[in-house]
């Protein structure tokens, strides 16, 4: 047999293959991987250049396990198969992406995995974002954040690493720290679309919404390669600003309209990912009251939600989708989908059971919400919910902090006014310039008759109008 040769990839790490189009195209991936972008199946190309490329082939079935799951076995034999004649660098890959992919793994181990990987190749900033998303779906943050600064010694001037560190940096509430590394990753690459993100997210939480909408517009043009998901979830935080800063609820329709549900048009646009975030928006929308401009909208949602393809790949999309089901009538389909999310849930291991208890009773609260039964809805949630606790589902601070929301709304439409007192007041402590949580506020005192509503109702008018004045919406529009 031919010897093939050793060439090196764009991290300088050896792979064995003679094929100069492999390596390129393992390259291509690893660009689109780290910029979110739509055309990671060059990955299938390296593999088809050079079948006997470890590398290449078990990134291919790493990509297929996602989106194509009957053709990744193919690719994980091929790299098996040729295992023996790999580089220590393309055996580290396959072992940890290997046991990524296996039915029972634990997940500390995979978490070893990487770290070794990455203590022996830290310039793999493609493993480090495939272990920090793993890290997103555990809901853990500070292995993350671990990891990252593990890698940066050694990628201290790399494009998307301090993008990549500004993330963990912003669930775990440190926003100085995450301004900073988003803005240090813009430096590097302007149209860094993940550090864009992140630093949308501080803006946002920090109350900075015209701030955040005249960034985020403004890098918007570059958005266009990127996947359906950051594509429409980068609308989604620009349409939630203008949300929560009280722009005219036209705006956000706007934004619905023509920047996320029209992604749908695109040829190589991914429906789940798309429905993901209409869905989050459009349930911030409805706990404000705001839903009757968006009742069409919402049906037709429904209508494609009804689809069992798009069910059990992502949580949060499910628990979403349960609410749209259920709040459009659609509760055959809805409860099929709750009833499926129980089985899944019954087959699981002891432990991973254990986890997903609470992603389960969310599921089922949303259900019961958007069939209209508060209390039963309630009773689920308890009376000590916090969504942050819920961050198992594969959801944000900012994508959880809506069944938050859902929560508030249950109370005062249950009686529980003081709760809701207790609970805006230490909210207000860290998000003061939010108007909702001001109107809910005054909502919970008028409820008891307590005098205080008159100074929430001030604030809430003061904020209302502090934000986007008629001008900017005009020369946003």
């Amino acid at each position: 047999m031919e010897e093939r040769e050793v060439k090196l990839d764009k991290w300088g790490y050896q792979v064995k293959t003679s094929s100069d189009a492999c390596i390129s195209a393992i390259n291509a991936f690893y660009d689109q991987v780290l910029n979110y972008g739509k055309k990671r199946s060059v990955i299938l190309e390296a593999a088809a250049h050079d079948e006997h490329c470890v590398l290449a082939n078990i990134l291919a079935a790493h990509f297929c396990f996602y989106s194509d799951p009957s053709r990744s076995p193919h690719y994980l034999d091929a790299a098996k198969c040729h295992y023996d004649e790999a580089t220590n660098y393309e055996k580290a890959v396959f072992d940890t992406v290997s046991y990524l992919m296996s039915e029972d793994k634990d997940d500390n181990v995979v978490l070893e995995l990487h770290a070794k990987l990455l203590r022996d190749f830290p310039k793999d900033l493609v493993s480090l974002k495939r272990v920090q998303i793993f890290c997103f779906y555990m809901g853990q943050e500070r292995p993350s954040l671990d990891l990252v600064q593990q890698a940066l010694p050694q990628n201290q001037a790399a494009s998307y690493i301090y993008g990549m560190l500004a993330f963990p940096l912003l669930e775990l509430g440190r926003m100085g720290e995450a301004e900073k590394a988003a803005r240090k990753a813009l430096q590097i690459n302007k149209h860094d679309s993940w550090a864009q993100h992140c630093l949308c997210h501080v803006l946002q939480q920090e109350c900075r919404f015209e701030e955040a909408v005249k960034f985020m517009e403004e890098c918007s043009s570059s958005w266009s390669s990127c996947s359906s998901f950051l594509y429409t979830h980068n609308w989604w935080h620009v349409a939630v600003c203008y949300l929560e800063g009280h722009s005219p609820i036209e705006k956000v329709l706007y934004i619905y309209d023509s920047c996320i549900m029209k992604e749908l048009e695109r040829s190589d646009s991914a429906p789940g990912e798309v429905y993901l975030n209409a869905l989050g928006l459009l349930l911030r929308i409805y706990v404000r009251g705001e839903i009757s401009l968006f009742e069409d909208r919402l049906k037709a949602l429904a209508s494609h939600l009804t689809d069992q393809a798009l069910w059990f790949v992502e949580w949060q999309h499910d628990i979403l989708s349960l609410w749209a089901l259920a709040r459009t009538g659609e509760l055959n389909a809805a409860q099929t989908l709750l009833e499926g999310l129980r089985s899944r849930v019954s087959r699981m291991n002891e432990k991973k059971q254990e986890l997903m208890k609470r992603g389960l009773l969310l599921a089922e609260a949303l259900y019961e919400y958007g069939r209209g039964n508060d209390k039963e809805a309630l009773a689920l949630l308890g009376s000590d919910f916090d969504a942050i606790d819920y961050k198992i589902i594969g959801a944000s601070e900012e994508q959880l902090d809506v069944f938050n929301e859902v929560w508030y709304n249950l109370l005062l439409s249950t009686g529980d006014a003081s709760k809701v007192i207790e609970i805006i007041e230490k909210r207000l402590k860290n998000r003061e310039g939010v108007p909702f949580l001001w109107r809910l506020l005054e909502k919970a005192y008028l409820m008891l008759g307590r005098q205080e509503a008159a100074c929430a109702a001030e604030k809430a008018n003061t904020l209302e109008n502090a934000y986007f004045k008629p001008t900017l919406m005009a020369a946003s529009a």
